[in-house]
């Protein structure tokens, strides 16, 4: 990690002042922030789905045991999907806050690990989700 905490809901996400072909490690920066603004507004779905699971087991006193704990184990990983995105979000350090001192192979390594480890909240988030609508459905 280059620095600490960030938060790159505050800045711009792409830079308009540099031409994308200018500048790999920008191009590289937006495609990290395209893969967050893919898949962040499933977010929502994330507070939704643990809303409705948390009503099931609520409105179902008579909830066998095990399918209660199927379920809040759900809820956890609907939890930690979400919590993954925030502190995601949290960690990235923006284009235009790198320290002078990070040269231009630095920054593109670094891009190029924040980018898989979107990929895997991504992954996470949907694997969550999926998983949610099946449970809340059975």
């Amino acid at each position: 990690m280059i620095l600490g905490c960030s938060k790159p809901a505050e800045h711009d996400h792409h830079h308009p002042d540099m031409a994308e072909g200018d500048d790999p490690n920008s191009v590289l920066y937006n495609q990290v922030l395209d893969v967050h603004d893919e898949v962040m507004p499933q977010m929502d779905e994330i507070e939704r789905l643990k809303r409705e699971l948390k009503e099931q087991i609520a409105n179902t006193p008579d909830m066998v045991v095990e399918k209660k704990q199927k379920l809040e184990q759900v809820i956890s990983n609907l939890d930690s999907a979400g919590t993954a995105m925030m502190d995601w979000m949290h960690e990235l350090v923006p284009l235009d806050e790198l320290p002078d001192s990070v040269d231009t192979e630095e920054a593109r390594a670094y891009y190029e690990s924040e980018m898989e480890r979107i990929k895997k909240v991504k992954e996470q988030m949907l694997e969550a989700i999926a998983k949610a609508k099946t449970e809340k459905g059975s």
